[in-house]
């Protein structure tokens, strides 16, 4: 055997040595697999609290199911947070690690974040046009949610429920029998999210301002004239307890029944959700009842536009958003009170507790109202402050 015949076999007893060791050194789990999983693409969603158990529900059948993108298994998960909370994480930079994307309670909180990053940046990071705007998920509305047996008496007294009504029962001195109640009842009791919270609480203001004034757009004026503020103290002092409401107002409400309160102006989604709940406990089922000045919620979900997330990582955010938007996904939204943002998909869908709640007031089509304009920066700051100055410390 020449020279040459002697190193090519040389390097072919090298070369299988070398496999044989790497394999049973494999075997031993000492080394990775030379071939390796595709690496997982991560969603990581900030969501309002009304649509989280939607969003939640819908992420785990995601997941189930093993969407890929470009071959890269897709993983959605979703962290609750208040839409007020998480705008002040944005802007105070603070949102650590930063998600994928962001479903808060409505648009407006959106432009507001968006138009501090654009003054720091010169850019959008969220956009508003093109396949990566904000899109809504789900639709709600806020609405009254009365007992019956309470609705019974103010309608008695005063007709229709709005705002004033609430107001004039409120400051009743004499409390229910004033109102032509019987006496254990003792005084009218508001539910109101505590706005710090729940930004349904700041809606609620808003919406009572709307119906104060009798206009749509509400300044910081407004806000502060002292006899508004007066009637708007009046009124949230028949809140028993903002410290005890937290986020979950309806679910106290369901839970504590009348000692939590008697009715307030609170999400649709949540009213609904709760009312099988509340009739089991309480033998005295809510009465829903639609304001003049109606507030909507329209959940976008909404991606981040920086550098954060990868080009990939935005693409698996936008296969999610299609699959919550499927009529199928849907069809479950209705299911648990929400209104859907599908076009296709019918608010009547089996199983609607918007049909099921009819009698109690849900509708399944809401009468021309007028809708309130959510407020810019400078109003909400001026209510938040002045709820933390005259309400939420007594």
């Amino acid at each position: 055997m020449n020279r040459t015949r002697w190193v090519f076999v040389i390097i072919l007893l090298l070369a299988g040595a070398i496999v044989g060791a790497s394999f049973l050194v494999q075997r031993a789990g000492g080394v990775k697999p030379l071939i390796e999983q595709p690496q997982v693409l991560e969603v990581r969603i900030i969501c309002a609290l009304p649509v989280e158990p939607f969003v939640q529900e819908a992420a785990r059948k995601f997941n189930a199911e093993n969407h890929k993108l470009e071959g890269r298994p897709i993983k959605v998960t979703v962290e609750p947070m208040d839409g007020l909370t998480a705008m002040g994480r944005w802007e105070r930079e603070e949102m650590n690690p930063i998600p994928t994307a962001w479903i808060p309670d409505s648009r407006y909180l959106v432009e507001l974040v968006n138009a501090t990053y654009k003054e720091k940046l010169g850019r959008d990071i969220f956009l508003t046009g093109g396949e990566y705007r904000a899109r809504p998920i789900a639709i709600s509305l806020f609405s009254w949610g009365i007992y019956a047996s309470r609705a019974q008496v103010l309608r008695a007294k005063y007709g229709d429920i709005n705002w004033q009504v609430i107001h004039d029962a409120a400051t009743a001195k004499g409390g229910w029998p004033e109102l032509g109640g019987p006496p254990d009842w003792g005084y009218f009791k508001l539910v109101v999210p505590n706005p710090r919270k729940n930004v349904g609480g700041l809606a609620a203001m808003i919406a009572a301002a709307g119906e104060y004034y009798g206009k749509t757009d509400i300044t910081v004026a407004d806000v502060t004239n002292p006899d508004f503020q007066k009637w708007l103290k009046e009124l949230m002092g028949a809140v028993t307890d903002f410290s005890s409401l937290g986020a979950y107002s309806v679910e106290n409400l369901a839970l504590f029944g009348y000692s939590m309160g008697d009715g307030g102006q609170l999400l649709e989604s949540d009213l609904l959700v709760n009312m099988a709940g509340i009739l089991t406990r309480w033998q005295d089922p809510l009465v829903i009842v639609y304001p003049k000045y109606v507030t909507w919620f329209d959940f976008p979900f909404t991606i981040w536009m920086g550098e954060e997330t990868t080009a990939l990582e935005k693409n698996a955010a936008l296969e999610f958003e299609r699959y919550l938007l499927q009529p199928e996904t849907q069809k479950r939204a209705i299911q648990l009170g929400l209104r859907p943002a599908n076009p296709e998909v019918s608010v009547t869908e089996p199983d609607s507790l918007f049909v099921k709640w009819q009698d109690q007031g849900a509708m399944t089509i809401v009468p021309r109202t007028t809708m309130m304009r959510f407020p810019d920066r400078d109003v909400l700051q001026t209510l938040l402050r002045w709820f933390d100055l005259n309400v939420a410390e007594r």
